[in-house]
């Protein structure tokens, strides 16, 4: 089995760490500073901070300044950043702040043609989000829906997407268990890389998240059960590989 990549998320929304049910706007439970936050995971053992600008990710603000000062002060690992980033200017914003990678969402599907050109533009930089309930894809921070899964990835593949992160939403917070069957779904859709969001809640959930890297899982986030204190980052690591 190969290892699984393990992305510890710090969702920033009114300039605090916060974490969502369901991905439910006015269900946020307050963390605290997300730089704090960020360090704490890398202290861990953290290789990667799966970073989100949930009111970007809303459409009702910007977090800009301290998803920045958190980049900054991150620079022995590699940041993947998410949240309302839908045109070029919010994308090379997330470049220049120091990016590793960038995750897209509700742009690849309420904006395609802009979604295929930075695929081919950015390649491995770029990778989509795909935020599922059921097979029905979710845009908007989770407030719309945007088309049918499949149908999507459909296009996707034949525009060149070098990385999906998948996520149920309707696991996303909860702490009752990955959707395996949605990610076997996926993975057997694309050889590309994918990276497993939602739900997860304890080392064995991580172990069998390990059992499908063989069919291309390549990581997984870890948010809600690492700020509950499920287990430890390091635990987390080890269970991963």
């Amino acid at each position: 089995m190969k290892k699984l990549e393990l992305l510890p998320a710090v969702d920033v929304s009114e300039g605090k760490a916060v974490r969502l049910t369901k991905g439910e706007a006015g269900s946020e439970t307050d963390y605290g500073d997300p730089l704090v936050a960020a360090r704490e995971w890398i202290d861990q053992g953290a290789e990667w901070i799966h970073l989100v600008d949930l009111d970007r990710a809303f459409g009702r603000g910007t977090n800009v300044s301290v998803i920045e000062n958190v980049i900054n002060g991150c620079t022995d690992v590699k940041i993947e950043l998410s949240g309302g980033i839908r045109d070029d200017q919010s994308l090379q914003q997330s470049v220049d702040m120091g990016a590793h990678r960038v995750n897209i969402g509700t742009a690849a599907l309420e904006n395609p043609e802009w979604t295929e050109q930075i695929i081919k533009k950015h390649g491995d930089l770029v990778a989509i989000g795909l935020d599922v309930r059921g097979e029905t894809l979710a845009a908007r921070g989770w407030t719309q829906e945007g088309g049918n899964l499949f149908e999507v990835m459909q296009s996707l593949e034949a525009a060149g997407c070098s990385r999906y992160v998948v996520t149920d939403v309707n696991k996303d917070g909860t702490l009752k268990g990955p959707n395996i069957d949605l990610l076997k779904s996926v993975l057997a859709k694309t050889e590309k890389p994918v990276v497993a969001s939602g739900g997860i809640s304890s080392l064995e959930d991580i172990r069998a998240l390990r059992e499908l890297t063989e069919l291309g899982l390549e990581g997984a986030i870890l948010g809600k059960s690492l700020y509950a204190g499920k287990f430890t980052l390091t635990d987390a690591l080890e269970a991963a590989g």
